[in-house]
């Protein structure tokens, strides 16, 4: 293993005490061994890892394993005007840190390419842009972006730090959301969804795994943008054509299918599919595999929410359901539609723009019988007598008949 520098030396001290290769008294005696022999000729003696090794305390092997992370650091190290004070967590496609923006005396996140990705072009593309996306928005519901740029062989985009948690870890933790958190959840991320579409981007990820919740302000924060495309980039569009991009617990049908022209409708699926994990604690489909999973999201009728959790009014089900269809001429046409929905529930009231999908879709049903998972299959135990559009078209058919019985007899007293 390629020695380590004297700033790595105590990287290194830290990643085997915290996963208890050595204890703290045993650094302390090595880091005075070290400094005892400064200088001299043996190579046992050169650096930490070499000591650590040398004393029995660790394999080549363990530090090997332990090579991957200590790069991260390095990397960490030389980001100019930031100071790495801890990892925070990692993804498939970065780490993410918490430092101190020295000349701000201010708290950030730094996300940093593994440098496995960045001989990769697609990657190192893809996580510019991702920076780029997220330094045009300017919301409060929004990660807010600070910079992203390249120190020596190392890629990094910094943003602010959110202190909280994500909403799947609420899940995990906790179980289900109550009613009244998950749609305040729901406006807020709502809101930044049609911020991001004003401005012609399209996040294509939304999931409780982005979004997060400050612990302080309970302010919901919609982050990674790391598929985030804009509307306007046919190129782009021509590109990922055939390909799914997202993920398949919260894709919309026409991102699996790789449609060119997926729009802001993408991501209101995508949020009623969060929304349907908060208020039930399951997925809105679920399989073996990612193929199964999204499978289902083409051809699968959806379980309404409020038949797997009782207490969820009729309202934020019928609003669910709306963002879940599968035909995306049938949902939200925007999030600023959702956001006066979510808002009416919150006030007591009915989801009006959502009734009205319900009926409008219901009416072009009734000839066929079709209802493409939507209105008429929204409670499979209803009959055509539990909808109200039945019962207002009658109330007017029993108005009209008693109208002619009136005239009838009138009629037969004049004759």
């Amino acid at each position: 293993m390629e020695e380590p520098s004297p700033n790595l030396d105590s990287t290194l001290g830290r990643l085997v005490t915290e996963r208890g290769l050595a204890t703290p008294a045993d650094l302390e005696r090595l880091t005075a061994k070290l400094k005892a022999s400064a200088g001299g000729s043996d190579p046992n003696h050169r650096s930490l890892s070499a000591l650590l090794v040398a004393e029995g305390l660790v394999t080549a092997n363990q530090l090997e394993r332990l090579r991957p992370e200590l790069e991260e650091q390095r990397a960490g190290q030389q980001i100019p005007g930031y100071q790495i004070i801890r990892k925070l967590g990692a993804g498939a496609m970065a780490t993410v840190y918490l430092a101190t923006q020295i000349s701000l005396d201010r708290m950030v996140a730094i996300k940093i390419l593994p440098q496995k990705f960045t001989s990769n072009e697609d990657f190192v593309a893809r996580f510019y842009a991702e920076g780029k996306a997220a330094a045009k928005l300017n919301h409060p519901n929004i990660v807010q972006a600070i910079d992203v740029n390249r120190s020596g062989e190392y890629h990094y985009f910094v943003m602010e730090f959110v202190d909280g948690r994500t909403v799947y870890e609420d899940i995990v933790n906790n179980g289900p959301y109550g009613e009244e958190d998950a749609i305040r959840i729901g406006i807020e991320t709502a809101r930044a969804l049609d911020h991001s579409h004003k401005q012609g981007f399209i996040h294509r990820d939304v999931k409780p795994k982005n979004i997060m919740i400050a612990d302080e302000s309970n302010r919901t924060k919609l982050a990674d943008m790391g598929l985030a495309r804009a509307v306007s980039d046919r190129e782009a569009a021509e590109a990922e054509a055939g390909k799914a991009y997202g993920t398949p617990y919260y894709i919309s049908p026409e991102q699996i299918r790789g449609e060119r022209d997926v729009d802001a409708r993408a991501d209101i699926y995508s949020l009623g599919a969060t929304l349907y994990h908060m208020v039930t604690g399951q997925v809105p489909f679920d399989g073996q595999n990612p193929s199964a999973v999204m499978h289902k999201h083409l051809k699968n009728d959806l379980i309404p929410p409020d038949h797997i959790n009782k207490d969820l009014t009729s309202g934020i089900s019928e609003v669910i359901e709306v963002c879940l269809a599968k035909d995306r001429n049938k949902r939200y046409a925007s999030a600023a539609d959702l956001v006066e929905d979510l808002e009416a529930i919150q006030r007591g009231e009915s989801p009006m723009q959502a009734r009205k999908a319900f009926d409008v879709n219901a009416l072009a049903g009734l000839g066929s019988g079709e209802a493409h998972g939507r209105p008429m299959s929204r409670h499979p135990q209803q009959t055509l007598s539990d909808h109200p559009t039945f019962w207002m078209a009658l109330t007017g058919w029993i108005a009209a008949g008693m109208m002619a019985i009136v005239l009838l007899v009138a009629w037969s007293q004049l004759s």
